[in-house]
């Protein structure tokens, strides 16, 4: 039976001769009596570039490093280890990390809505530390989304012009609340500069904030209109229920409101479109959040020419079966679902 020990000294100076005599990692696990990550783990934490006599270098371990960051972090931490020899539960959060692009609150809230039972029960803040540690195998600072939030600064903007459309100052004060369904926020993402026009808009229904994104063959107010009837034709005489409202930013893909808001069935208005302050993107908040979590794949600088309706379908989908903290972990998929099944 394996003893899940913290590794000893000895240990070390086993695995350092055992690592010099070209024995795997597996054998050494078997031999100092530990799972195969701790040994991993461990080469990790002894790495250091050796220098030799021909002054050239190489990687080796050294137990005296690898002791010496051990101590370090056992007087940090504290407690003991609350994940112990939990492995499961550590490749699961990797999974989800690495893989799958999750937050660590992301990730812990999607074991919540699944229902897995792991026999390690943590919270956010612990997993962070965790994380900051050293502990997972896998998982550093490096693979999670944001590496530490930054307050965006605001400016207060003089209006110099009037909105194209009608301002978001008369927007009705239930869209502002999110408690009412069917009002939505539009952005676009823009892709390399230079040689191909093609960009993603993106809608984000304020109460839900389930998304769609579609991809624009350029930044015109002809391709928006084009998509915004594309919708209007899947969601049918239902659309002016989901799609009650559309706030954007004064950009010239989003300048022919009227084209927005007109029925391709010939019935008058569709939905109704509001202008933010100019330079004011923290009146279009969710669609912030939005970007953020699409720049995870795409980032600055990605060639939408190369990127297929399938893949943005996937984008799609993983965004809103995304588990959000703010609906107790549920996705917006869930949610959205609930409020068009309310609407038959």
């Amino acid at each position: 039976m394996r003893n899940f020990k913290h590794l000893s000294f000895t240990d070390r100076l086993k695995i350092e001769a055992l690592l010099k005599a070209g024995v795997s990692p597996r054998d050494i696990a078997g031999v100092v009596h530990k799972h195969i990550s701790t040994i991993y783990r461990e080469m990790k934490r002894g790495k250091y570039e050796h220098l030799n006599s021909d002054y050239t270098t190489e990687t080796r371990y050294s137990p005296d490093i690898a002791q010496q960051k051990a101590e370090a972090n056992y007087s940090a931490m504290g407690a003991p280890l609350k994940i112990g020899s939990d492995y499961a539960f550590a490749e699961y959060i990797e999974a989800k990390i690495i893989k799958e692009k999750y937050s660590p609150a992301a990730a812990l809230g999607k074991i919540r809505e699944e229902g897995k039972q792991f026999d390690t029960t943590i919270c956010v803040r612990t997993l962070y530390n965790y994380i900051d540690k050293g502990i997972f195998l896998h998982v550093t600072n490096k693979d999670l989304p944001q590496h530490g939030k930054r307050k965006r600064k605001y400016r207060k903007t003089k209006i110099v012009r009037p909105p194209r459309g009608e301002s978001i100052e008369s927007r009705p004060a239930e869209v502002e609340t999110r408690k009412t369904f069917g009002h939505w926020e539009m952005d676009t993402v823009i892709g390399k500069r230079g040689g191909n026009k093609k960009l993603l808009l993106v809608l984000t229904e304020r109460k839900t904030l389930n998304e769609i994104v579609m991809i624009l063959k350029d930044k015109t107010a002809g391709s928006t209109v084009e998509a915004i009837d594309r919708l209007e034709k899947k969601y049918g005489k239902a659309f002016p229920n989901i799609f009650k409202s559309i706030t954007v930013d004064n950009g010239t893909e989003f300048s022919d409101y009227e084209g927005i808001e007109r029925s391709i069935y010939g019935e008058g208005r569709r939905t109704k479109v509001y202008y933010c302050h100019p330079y004011s993107f923290f009146e279009r908040a969710s669609n912030e959040n939005a970007n953020r979590l699409i720049r995870r794949f795409y980032p600055k600088g990605t060639n939408f020419a190369k990127v297929t309706q399938a893949a943005i379908r996937h984008l799609e989908e993983w965004i809103n079966g995304y588990p959000r903290g703010i609906f107790g972990y549920r996705s917006a998929a869930e949610l959205f679902q609930m409020e068009l099944d309310a609407l038959v």
